[in-house]
This record gives C-alpha cells, sequence and structure tokens, in this order.
C-alpha cells in the first residue's frame, strides 16, 4: 500500500461529502514557491451539485479511472471552473474526459498555461451572468498580481475560496523551515490568512478586497473551503473575521 506523503488529506482522488449537494475532493501535493525552496502544497477541489444533476467542478485535482466513476454516480460535470491563474493544472484531463461541460477561467489563466490550455473556455470576468447564478454567487477580487473568484453556495452556506486563505497545520509539514516560511508568511495552522506576499499583490485595491471580505462575511458562511490546508467546517463567518482581521481593523 502507498503511503501518501504527510502533507496531504488521506483518502485522496476520492469524493467526500461536506454537506447537502456539496463534496471534496483532496488530491496530491505539488511543489510551489520560490525557484528554492519550494513547499509541498496539498490541493482540493469542490464539487457542487445543482439543480438535481449538473455538477459544479471548482479548482480541479487529478481526474483517477475511479473519480471519474464517483463523479458520474453524482451527476454530470456541466461546469469547470479555473478560480485564478495559478489553479488550472489538471482542467485539460478533466475536459478532454467530459468535453460537453463548459470550462471557465480566471483572468490570464491561458496566459499563465503557456499553451496548456489550448480550447475554448470562457472568462471570469464578472459578479453575474453565469449559468449557475441562481443557486451559487459569484465575487470576482482583482489585484495586482492576479484576481481571484470566490464563490458561494447559500443553500449549505458553503463559501469556496482558493489562495485567499491558506491553513498549512505544523505537524503535516516535514522540514523546521516550512514550519518556519508557514509561520512567517502568516499561513499556519490554526491562524492561516491571506498570505503576506498577496497582500501586497492587493496594496492598491485595498477598498476593493475590504468590500468583498465584507460581502462574504455578509453572506454568513457555515463553512469555509480552501485548496490548501485544513478547511473550516464549522463558524465559517468568525473565521473570516479572524483570517482578514489585519484588514478589517
Amino acid at each position: 500500500m502507498t503511503r501518501e506523503p504527510a502533507a496531504t488529506y488521506p483518502p485522496l482522488n476520492t469524493l467526500k461529502p461536506v454537506a447537502d449537494d456539496v463534496w471534496i475532493v483532496d488530491g496530491p501535493t505539488i511543489e510551489f514557491g520560490m525557484p528554492w525552496p519550494k513547499m509541498p502544497f496539498p490541493t482540493r477541489m469542490t464539487v457542487v451539485r445543482l439543480g438535481g444533476d449538473d455538477l459544479f467542478i471548482h479548482s480541479p485535482t487529478p481526474l483517477t479511472r475511479d473519480l471519474i466513476s464517483e463523479v458520474e454516480a453524482i451527476g454530470t460535470p456541466r461546469w469547470i471552473v479555473g478560480p485564478n491563474r495559478i489553479h488550472y493544472w489538471w482542467i485539460p484531463e478533466w475536459h478532454e474526459v467530459f468535453p460537453d461541460a463548459r470550462v471557465y477561467l480566471a483572468p490570464r489563466i491561458r496566459e499563465q498555461s503557456d499553451g496548456r490550455i489550448d480550447f475554448e473556455a470562457t472568462e471570469l470576468d464578472r459578479a453575474d451572468g453565469y449559468p449557475w447564478d441562481e443557486a451559487i454567487a459569484t465575487l470576482p477580487i482583482t489585484g495586482n498580481f492576479m484576481t481571484e473568484v470566490e464563490f458561494f453556495h447559500p443553500a449549505s452556506r458553503t463559501l469556496v475560496l482558493t489562495d485567499f486563505i491558506e491553513n498549512f497545520e505544523p505537524g503535516k509539514l516535514d522540514a523546521w523551515w516550512m514550519r518556519w516560511l508557514t509561520r512567517l508568511g502568516g499561513v499556519q495552522d490554526p491562524d492561516g490568512q491571506m498570505p503576506r506576499d498577496m497582500r501586497l499583490t492587493y496594496s492598491k485595491q485595498k477598498p476593493q478586497l475590504r468590500a468583498a471580505v465584507e460581502q462574504m462575511i455578509a453572506w454568513n458562511p457555515e463553512r469555509v473551503i480552501l485548496a490548501h490546508g485544513r478547511w473550516y467546517p464549522s463558524n465559517g463567518a468568525a473565521e473570516l473575521r479572524r483570517a482578514f482581521r489585519w484588514l478589517l481593523e
């Protein structure tokens, strides 16, 4: 039996229910960061079922044969979403297996992908006008480096973020320098926040960023799903106030 890296959240590549019509899939780690050193980032996908059968696929993880069967058992992928410019890598796999699903990409993904995204896709550049509008709220937040698009599913009170909060658990980090780096960067559990380097890329858009965070808090989410690290299954609005206190106070 293969032992998964400590940083991951096994079992991997399988649907895990978190609320009615909402699932996550914990994926493998990716190496990310400066040219050196690079950290192992655990990955996470979110799946939301709408209208009984339509599936909203957020930040896809690798598509294994077993996962294909699991996904097809709960519905049909209709929309595949890349929520920011660095969350796109496995979208081509999903597009190949589910060619009828429409792909939606945050701004600059096609540029970032360097040819990996070579098929038709719609840009996520506005707050409405999407086929999921009646069931999921869309909130694009633009900074100097990237736009991250957040989503809220009112029926389950689930907020889906990507990199706006990262929350690495020290016990899942193998090296002292990883623990030091995540603490320095403001992304260590139990006080995971927006990475400090990302905050700098929103320095000229602080009023817009604050308004977006206030909107997310006003939605009063019960749970907040993150792409990297421990996510929040309860007290979601309170976690937002904690994580963004540097911005709100």
